[in-house]
């Protein structure tokens, strides 16, 4: 006799497509990162600010992840994963509307805010979204899967610039041979309401999706721990390689971002290549194009190759590069420093898991206090603006500070390399940003 009772879902296809909506989310907040690198050298010129002035956008992106990364891990724990991610965009959808308001009344500031609270949302975004990732599957494929949502993480920092650049650095202001009038400061004011407006319906759109498949993710997901089981980052203290990883992450973080935010007005300046900055905007993608091919090359050198010595390497070759453009101009240097985004590539994911080998501190008070040093994004930026303001807005000095940085990375990475692992299991790094 045929059983003609109707077979459940399937939880493998829930699973998947769960996983799919799930990881849009890694291209939109990577997409909403990057955007801030042709930010800056709008902001810069449109409010007539100096270097240091402009450099605070990515401070207020970054300063988020101190601020919100805690407070994060309660609501996710409150509210669990496909409700967390929804607020989280709800939040994001707020801020790219203060972005119109504080250009209507001319107020820098107004952006500032609105940049963090853009990054509060995806903070959070980003703490539901890594766990989550490794719970929809097996957990002897979370790395695998995490590391596919990281390709379309580093994909949307890749088309990120090149779009940022198409709407924020041309006309207005940035037209060939424009003045700074009321008229091309207006024009220009607008583009940047354009870009943030454009960027909130996105992420509407995303979360509208994340909403019709709420149960999916939430049926995918059940059993997975939300939040109940997080020790907080101050546990970490305790352990001197927690607080060595979370110097590195702090290091690393405000590295890359120092120079993805001043490359465009870099690239364009006179002694570079002299470029539109709309061009040298467009560029920028190669240095976060540069991190996404790294991915690929490193993750099959790690099969082969230590971590701490591959580390090693990578930040030797990126501190010699910086030291490059220090000493030198033209294409040469322009080169030097996009071809940086190559080697970053590994750094974050390795430096984290690295960490979480030999931290003594639970594993998730050790990636808590990671995910809080994201906050070197909002400091090193800063210093390195200083720098270019007081060589009378030559950008080569400001290459100093992630020299520096990256001289202490290859400490860290040595350091590394000549230590045993501690026993216990190793989770899976998230995203860096």
């Amino acid at each position: 006799m045929t059983d003609t009772t109707a077979a459940p879902p399937s939880r493998t296809q829930g699973t998947g497509l769960a996983f799919a909506y799930v990881t849009t989310l890694f291209f939109a907040w990577g997409f909403a990162t990057s955007l801030i690198d042709p930010l800056i050298a709008a902001v810069r010129k449109v409010f007539d600010l100096s270097t240091a002035e402009a450099m605070l956008t990515a401070s207020a992106w970054f300063i988020a992840y101190a601020v919100v990364s805690v407070p994060a891990a309660a609501v996710l724990g409150k509210l669990g994963y496909s409700r967390s991610i929804i607020s989280a965009l709800a939040v994001m959808v707020l801020g790219c509307l203060i972005v119109p308001v504080a250009t209507i009344v001319d107020w820098y500031p107004g952006v500032l805010i609105a940049l963090f609270v853009i990054a509060s949302g995806v903070t959070l975004l980003q703490v539901a979204a890594n766990p989550l990732v490794a719970a929809l599957g097996s957990r002897k494929s979370s790395h695998a899967r995490l590391n596919f949502s990281q390709f379309f993480n580093s994909l949307g920092t890749t088309v990120g610039p090149w779009l940022g650049s198409t709407v924020l650095l041309t006309g207005g202001v940035f037209a060939a041979g424009a003045v700074v009038t009321a008229a091309t400061r207006d024009e220009s004011l607008r583009s940047i309401d354009f870009a943030f407006l454009a960027l909130g319906g996105f992420f509407a759109v995303v979360a509208f999706f994340i909403f019709t498949a709420r149960k999916k993710i939430n049926a995918a997901a059940a059993g997975a721990d939300e939040g109940g089981g997080v020790a907080s980052p101050l546990k970490a203290f305790g352990s001197k390689w927690a607080l060595f990883g979370a110097l590195a992450i702090f290091i690393y973080v405000g590295s890359e971002v120092t120079i993805g935010g001043l490359l465009t007005n870099f690239l364009h300046s006179p002694t570079i290549l002299n470029i539109p900055e709309a061009d040298a905007g467009r560029m920028v993608s190669l240095y976060w194009g540069g991190a996404m091919v790294g991915r690929f090359i490193g993750a099959l050198l790690l099969t082969r190759v230590r971590a701490g010595v591959l580390l090693t390497v990578n930040t030797t070759i990126a501190a010699i590069l910086c030291l490059v453009v220090t000493q030198t101009t033209g294409e040469t240097a322009a080169y030097a420093a996009i071809a940086v985004g190559f080697f970053n590539s590994i750094m974050f994911p390795t430096i984290f898991t690295l960490t979480l080998e030999r931290s003594g501190a639970p594993a998730s008070a050790t990636s808590g206090l990671l995910c809080t040093a994201i906050v070197g994004g909002a400091v090193l930026p800063y210093i390195a603006g200083h720098l270019v303001d007081d060589a009378a807005a030559v950008f080569n000095p400001a290459f100093y500070v992630p020299l520096a940085g990256y001289i202490l990375l290859s400490v860290f990475a040595i350091a590394c390399a000549r230590s045993k692992v501690r026993d216990g299991d190793v989770v899976a790094a998230p995203s860096s940003h």
